[in-house]
This record gives structure tokens, sequence and C-alpha cells, in this order.
């Protein structure tokens, strides 16, 4: 079904992972095409509560091909299509590269290796961000006489604060997973050893003991709430909370709490 990446999905937890392990997984439109089919599939399976991103072999993603990039000096890429909108979401949350923010279910990047260019824009869309030791972090644009791509001028400064944006953006220099860590640009770093089981680890206690319903209108109020003011974020929070206590979500919630049990959320 897929030749560029991998996805399995275990214990409500699907992972696609990035599967040119000799390329460092350098993107290609075949992988692009992939990667957002796999997502959106795991975004409609009801078996799936979570999503992680990861990469084959030593690498995360080392960006965008180089013959791909040669290929543009001598034609004009394609234009990326316009991709059906789903409603209630900010339409740059929707665009070619910009689609995680638009699941419903969380969105883990476990960067394994080197993560450059196109490679370090993915996990900015994805809703946490976790690193091996081994982990390397570099924007690449400015040393390829290229530019700001796919919102990075947006989305990184929100996440780092603007001087440290600023400087990976015109340095595109090379990062270790601490100096990630540093930044804010991860939520921590873990070993190499065991590193993408302590990521499925975290993603199944959220798969199991969170509820699903909430983890979606959560996901919904944060990324409205970067286009928002303090007026219209209030008045969402109080239009959800309202239908938060009529849904069997809140009542299991409550239940098995007092219960003394683990959660059988149902998403609803």
């Amino acid at each position: 079904m897929y030749t560029e990446i991998a996805y399995e999905v275990s214990e409500r937890v699907a992972t696609i992972t990035l599967n040119r392990p000799s390329k460092l997984n350098a993107w290609t439109p075949v992988m692009g095409r992939e990667m957002r089919q796999a997502a959106f599939a795991a975004d409609a399976d009801p078996e799936v509560r979570v999503i992680i991103l990861t990469g084959a072999g030593k690498g995360f993603c080392a960006g965008a091909d180089l013959a791909l990039l040669s290929d543009v000096i001598d034609k004009k890429p394609e234009p990326y299509p316009d991709y059906e909108q789903r409603p209630g979401i900010p339409a740059g949350f929707q665009r070619a590269h910009s689609y995680f923010p638009s699941l419903t279910k969380p969105v883990i990047a476990a960067v394994n290796g080197a993560a450059a260019g196109l490679g370090f824009i993915y996990p900015l869309y994805c809703d946490l961000r976790y690193a091996s030791q081994t982990a390397r972090f570099s924007t690449a644009f400015s040393r390829r006489g290229l530019i700001a791509e796919y919102g990075i001028a947006w989305i990184l400064p929100r996440l780092i604060g603007a001087a440290n944006a600023m400087d990976l953006m015109l340095s595109a220099r090379l990062i270790d997973a601490d100096e990630a860590l540093r930044m804010g640009l991860v939520n921590a770093v873990y070993p190499d050893e065991g590193f993408l089981e302590r990521v499925q680890t975290y993603a199944r206690d959220l798969a199991n003991n969170v509820s699903p319903r909430s983890m979606a209108v959560l996901k919904r109020q944060m990324y409205n709430g970067m286009y928002q003011t303090l007026d219209q974020s209030l008045e969402m929070s109080e239009a959800e909370m309202r239908l938060a206590f009529e849904s069997e979500d809140f009542r299991e919630g409550l239940a098995h709490f007092f219960e003394k049990r683990p959660p059988e959320f149902t998403g609803r």
C-alpha cells in the first residue's frame, strides 16, 4: 500500500514512519502524499486515538531530496493541489505541509535523527515534539539560497520566540537536541536506546486515559486561539463547556474517578 512510509497501528496508537533510510528519509512528493494519506486514515480510524510521526534508521527527515531541488532550476515546480477544507479549522492549518493541526487526534513528532529543511518544518505542525539524544535540527533554507518556507516564519516564533527563530532562520546552523530543548523547540529529550518506546508509552497513556473528545476539542481551541482575541477564546470555551457537560465522556470522567477504576471513554 505504501512505498516510502510505513504505517502501523498498535494499542490505539498509529505510527507513521518515513521510510527512505538510505537517504535519511529525504522528502519526495510520493512520501508527502503517502504521509498525508496515512495521517487522515489514522484520524478516521475509530481504533486510533494518537498518531506518532518518526523516521526509519538514523534520520528523521533530511529535507527535500536534493535531486528534486536541482530539477526546479530547469522547470517550474508543480503547484500544490487545493485540499478539501475541514470546517472550524483555520485555512492555514489545512495546506500542503501544515495539516496536522486540522486532525482531531494528537500528533506527536518522535525526532530520532537529522531534521532539516522540510524535515524541520513537519514537527513544528505536530502537537508535541520529542527528540532522541542524537537528533539534530537545521532550517537549512538560507544555506540553499531559499527563504522561510511553508509558514515557518509564522509558526516557529510562536514556538521558540522571535529571537531564537530569527537566529535559526538566518544562520541555518545545526543545533543538537539539548539546545532544541532549551529553546522550547521540543518537549523532552530521551536517550537513543528505547527512544521510540518512550514516546509510544506517552502516546498510549493519552490513548487509554484521556477523553478523545476532550483532546479533539482542546486541539481546536488551541489552534483557533492563535487567531482569536481573548474575548473570542472565552466565548468559544464557554460554548464548548456547555457541550462537554452533555457528553458521555464527561459522565465517564466523573464515574471512573469516583469508582476508582480505569476510564472507558468513547469519544462521544
